[in-house]
């Protein structure tokens, strides 16, 4: 697979069908022509008042076009940003970036928001704030955000302020390419999960856990160099994380590994 570098200036939704097309999930062409047809058609739901502007879009976004969920929500499928557009499937953050991407076309402010485990959108009109579930177009409360975080990192945890703050371009992208990986691993696709790895790693290279994935995929390829110096590196840079100790002994096996194959 040749290698994919990633620019730090963003254009979306390109940058992602390049991403797809580059790990082979879809056709950027294809992708773009599904595009702009949206974006085309979007442009007839322009009505003066905005709040009536962005109910309109959920309606036809959901009701009209039929977006939803894709299943199984955790695939490749459903992470690809080509693929959402074109099967009109996808999860909470191809669909939430279709949806801020056709809101844009309509002078509509739609911002995402990185909870643990989802992504939701967040919309400010005449002082008036709403959080929009891009799964389904339904509005949530606080109080169903904070369930939303603690259904994923256990009932205890509180809710942080900044999780309602907006992110960048470049943390969505991010995000979506995560989700790309993990889709993936569950898929036992591990040469394009290999290759998420190393695209995260160009705008991520201090992300230690992502070394220590890496190694996880490349031994999974066979690639027990690869994951061998992953590991090393991560043992080296982290000597305090609480999992040290078990990396460690993963390092001494694959080393062992390395000697056998000698």
């Amino acid at each position: 697979m040749t290698t994919l570098p990633l620019k730090n200036e963003i254009a979306l939704p390109e940058m992602a069908f390049e991403i797809g097309a580059h790990l082979n999930f879809s056709k950027a062409e294809s992708a773009n022509w599904a595009w702009l047809e949206l974006a085309g058609s979007v442009l007839s739901h322009y009505v003066v008042d905005r709040h009536e502007r962005l109910a309109g879009l959920l309606r036809w976004f959901y009701q009209d076009l039929g977006f939803c969920i894709r299943q199984p929500y955790f695939s490749v499928e459903a992470a690809d940003l080509g693929t959402c557009i074109s099967s009109r499937q996808g999860n909470s953050t191809t669909l939430a970036t279709v949806l801020m991407l056709l809101a844009k076309q309509l002078d509509l402010k739609l911002e995402p928001l990185l909870l643990p485990g989802t992504t939701v959108l967040s919309s400010r009109i005449d002082g008036v704030v709403k959080y929009i579930d891009p799964m389904n177009g339904s509005e949530l409360t606080r109080h169903q955000l904070h369930v939303l975080v603690r259904g994923e990192l256990g009932n205890g945890v509180p809710f942080k302020a900044s999780y309602l703050k907006p992110v960048s371009l470049k943390r969505l992208v991010s995000r979506m390419i995560h989700e790309l990986k993990a889709g993936c691993i569950v898929s036992h696709k591990f040469e394009p999960a290999l290759e998420c790895c190393n695209l995260l790693l160009q705008w991520h290279p201090d992300d230690l856990n992502l070394n220590r994935e890496r190694a996880f995929i490349a031994q999974q390829l066979g690639c027990i160099n690869v994951a061998a110096a992953d590991l090393k590196h991560f043992v080296d840079n982290s000597p305090h994380d609480p999992v040290i100790e078990l990396v460690k002994m993963q390092l001494k096996e694959l080393r062992e590994e390395q000697e056998i194959y000698h």
